[in-house]
C-alpha cells in the first residue's frame, strides 16, 4: 500500500508544504542566479524517469554559458560561478525539483535519474532502478553520492528498489539532511572523480555477470540499520 498509494500522496503533500516555506528562498537563488549567469536561473534536460519514460528535470543553473573563441562551451569548472559553487554545495540546486515531484515525474526518495544515454549500458538487475519514480535523494546518496564508483552505486538503486519501504524512506531523509547540513559527500565537479557511464563501461567494458555479483562480494551496503 506504501508503495503503490501512500507514497505518491505523501510526495504531493510533503513537496507543496516545502515548496511553499520555502518560497522566498526559492526566488532569491532565482534573482540571483539570473543576474550571475546573465541569463536564465534554470538549467533543463531530459532524463528517463519510471518505466525509462522521458522527462525534463528542472535544476538551478550553476554554470554561465560562456564559450571559446570557436563557439564551443568552455570547461564546466570554467563555467561555474561563485554563486554556482555555493548552491551546488548546499544542494540547493536541487530545489526546483520539488516541481517534478509535484508533476509526477519525480519521487521525493529514489534512485538519481541518469543521463538517456546510458540506458544501452544497464545490466539486467540494473535495469531495475527504473522501475519506480526517480528521486531527489535515494539510498545511494546516503551511502557516498558521487564518491561511489558505478558498479555499486547502480547496485545500491536496486537494493533499495528491492526494500521499499516507509522506515526505509525515512531513515533516508533523515541522513540526507545530515549530509546536506554537514556538506558531506558533495563534490562541486562530479566528472573530476569518474568518467560517464557510458564511457566508462565501453572503456573497460566490464563484464555483465561480474557487475551483478557487487552485491554477493560485500562491496554494497545492504544493512539499512546502519543509517
Amino acid at each position: 500500500m506504501y508503495k503503490n498509494f501512500l507514497k505518491r500522496l505523501i510526495d504531493v503533500t510533503v513537496a507543496t508544504v516545502v515548496l511553499l516555506l520555502l518560497s522566498p528562498l526559492f526566488i532569491s537563488v532565482m534573482i540571483v542566479l539570473y543576474i550571475a549567469n546573465s541569463g536564465s536561473p534554470f538549467f533543463v534536460q531530459v532524463r528517463p524517469g519510471k518505466n525509462e519514460k522521458l522527462f525534463k528535470i528542472l535544476k538551478f543553473k550553476t554554470m554561465n554559458d560562456k564559450r571559446n573563441v570557436h563557439g564551443e562551451l568552455l570547461p564546466d569548472l570554467q563555467r561555474l560561478t561563485p554563486i554556482g559553487i555555493f548552491v551546488r554545495k548546499t544542494s540547493l540546486d536541487e530545489l526546483p525539483q520539488l516541481l517534478n515531484v509535484i508533476k509526477g515525474d519525480m519521487s521525493l526518495i529514489g534512485p538519481r535519474p541518469l543521463l538517456p544515454q546510458y540506458l544501452p549500458f544497464y545490466s539486467e538487475a540494473e535495469k531495475l532502478r527504473h522501475s519506480v519514480r526517480p528521486g531527489i535523494t535515494g539510498w545511494a546518496q546516503v551511502n557516498g553520492r558521487n564518491l561511489t564508483e558505478w558498479p555499486v552505486r547502480l547496485m545500491e538503486d536496486v537494493f533499495y528498489i528491492k526494500n521499499l519501504s516507509f522506515s526505509l524512506d525515512i531513515r533516508i531523509v533523515i541522513t540526507t539532511i545530515k549530509n546536506v547540513l554537514s556538506a558531506k559527500d558533495i563534490v562541486v565537479d562530479p566528472t573530476s572523480l569518474m568518467e560517464p557511464l557510458d564511457v566508462e563501461r565501453k572503456n573497460k567494458r566490464v563484464n555483465l555477470f561480474e557487475r551483478e555479483h557487487w552485491i554477493s562480494e560485500g562491496q554494497v551496503n545492504l544493512n539499512a540499520n546502519n543509517l
